[in-house]
């Protein structure tokens, strides 16, 4: 053969062997790696590694590779804000799942919608994030399905007549929580004795506890963060006060049980995950994840990695392309036809109402379970 017909030849092969190989899906995950909110943030980002290391072992999405494109938002709305930028912008990804904190979903999610770029939430439950528009998602349940449910379990189990209320004034996560608490309360005629607020950076909680202290509730309900939330606990117990309390997600973390200790127990706690789902999908995840970062995962960890699966499984419907604006456009339109049960039980999405004239995006509908402390951590409450 000759010179020229063997250039020709490698061409060939060359030019099949390209035709042949799936472009690669970039994905962008903006979360909080470093700051107050990485407690959150790094166990998420766990979960996403180790579903993409999972499907990309089975040979990817139709047969590309899943590449995660990771940027640190620090918990911060500015931050936020710069990463989704660079990500959608810059780094040219399909979708970005994040932030971490709902008060920087409501700063960056917007640059997500104005694109027509998908943007999945798994840890904002905050009222009114997929109001901002129909490419919002989010597999993290709204705290406005948990807490009347948790406040329910909590009525029973504790016998609760009355109690009082504390929360941080300054975020929107725990701003709504209480909001959702209030509404509760008040339809499971449930008094209040004192409210009292906290704003974002506080350690010292003495002044507001005494106040609370006086009021002699049956139980404390706390719209807080987990670190905030075990230091309260902690401050507490060292005013001698019994009182159970009763949180939303924020308190899933093993940071509470770090810094509270056995003080946590008898705290009740709602969330759609719990380690004791004797499931197989859960019990593989928590499996998996241990030997692959050498510790427990967490609610965090677990939707994370359900979010993977679920926008691979909108992915596994859709032909991408290489049009980025078609291809984001084509996986927004195949993501709320997705039923899935994985770590965190049975899912689907359903559509968000439509606010201020604008067209909503996708909520969680799951159900939601009650967990109780006992001993260091949580378990299923009976």
């Amino acid at each position: 053969m000759s010179y020229q017909m063997k250039a020709l030849a490698a061409s060939a092969l060359l030019a099949w062997s390209a035709a042949g190989v799936a472009a690669d899906i970039k994905i962008g995950v903006a979360e909080a790696l470093t700051g107050p909110a990485a407690k959150y943030g790094v166990a998420i980002k766990n979960g996403f590694t180790l579903a993409a290391d999972e499907l990309n072992a089975k040979g990817g999405v139709n047969g590309s590779k899943i590449v995660l494109v990771v940027e640190d938002e620090q918990g911060k709305k500015e931050e936020a804000i710069n990463v989704f930028k660079k990500l959608i912008f810059q780094d040219k990804v399909l979708m970005v799942f994040g932030p971490t904190l709902s008060n920087s979903a409501f700063a960056a999610d917007p640059i997500a919608n104005a694109s027509k770029t998908v943007v999945f939430g798994t840890s904002n439950t905050a009222d009114g994030i997929t109001n901002m528009g129909p490419f919002t998602f989010r597999n993290s349940v709204m705290e406005a399905d948990v807490l009347p449910v948790t406040t329910r379990a909590a009525v029973k189990q504790f016998g609760i007549k009355k109690v009082a209320v504390l929360y941080g004034n300054d975020d929107a996560f725990t701003k709504s929580g209480y909001d959702v608490f209030k509404a509760a309360l008040e339809a499971q005629k449930i008094a209040v004795t004192d409210t009292e607020t906290y704003a974002k950076g506080d350690v010292d909680f003495k002044a507001q506890l005494t106040k609370i202290k006086a009021s002699n509730p049956d139980a404390i309900i706390c719209s807080c963060l987990a670190e905030e939330a075990a230091n309260i606990i902690l401050q507490t117990r060292s005013l001698g006060m019994k009182q159970p309390f009763v949180g939303g997600n924020g308190f899933n973390s093993p940071k509470l049980f770090e810094i509270a200790k056995d003080g946590a127990d008898n705290t009740l706690m709602g969330s759609p995950w719990s380690s004791e789902n004797p499931s197989s999908a859960n019990k593989k995840f928590m499996a998996d994840y241990k030997a692959k970062f050498g510790g427990d995962p967490d609610q965090f960890a677990a939707q994370a990695f359900d979010a993977m699966q679920i926008v691979a499984e909108a992915l596994g419907k859709v032909k991408l392309s290489g049009n980025l604006e078609k291809d984001r456009l084509a996986l927004r339109d195949a993501l709320p036809a997705v039923k899935f049960d994985g770590a965190t039980g049975k899912f689907a999405f359903r559509r968000a109402a439509p606010q201020g004239g604008k067209e909503g995006g996708y909520d969680a509908q799951q159900d939601a379970i009650v967990n109780i402390a006992k001993g260091g951590k949580f378990i299923l409450l009976k």
